[in-house]
């Protein structure tokens, strides 16, 4: 849509304003990917990636707000954990109970 504030921030980070729509294109097609059930957990692992660049440029510009797309990376993935049980073999949160003999 090159919204104005999207542009001005491209430009200002040193991007020209033409790369406004490749750069939102690949982050567009990420959470389509995350959105569908199937094809979750690719596009969370697209979407980590696209938000580590997002982090990588943020630092090198020493923005304050460098934190925002790692907040944005933990949400995808504790929204994908919540809704996805093969996650919970990976990361298991829970301490499960030790079964006890009883004599």
């Amino acid at each position: 849509m090159k919204l104005a504030p999207a542009v001005d921030e491209t430009a200002r980070l040193g991007y020209p304003a033409s790369l406004v729509l490749p750069i939102g294109m690949p982050e567009l097609i990420c959470v389509v990917l995350f959105v569908i059930p199937r094809t979750s957990i690719l596009g969370a692992i697209l979407l980590t990636g696209y938000l580590d660049g997002a982090t990588a440029t943020q630092v090198r510009f020493r923005e304050p707000w460098f934190f925002f797309p790692v907040v944005i990376g933990v949400l995808v993935w504790g929204g994908l954990f919540l809704r996805e049980d093969r996650l919970h073999a990976l990361i298991p949160l829970r301490r499960y109970p030790t079964a006890t003999i009883n004599e």
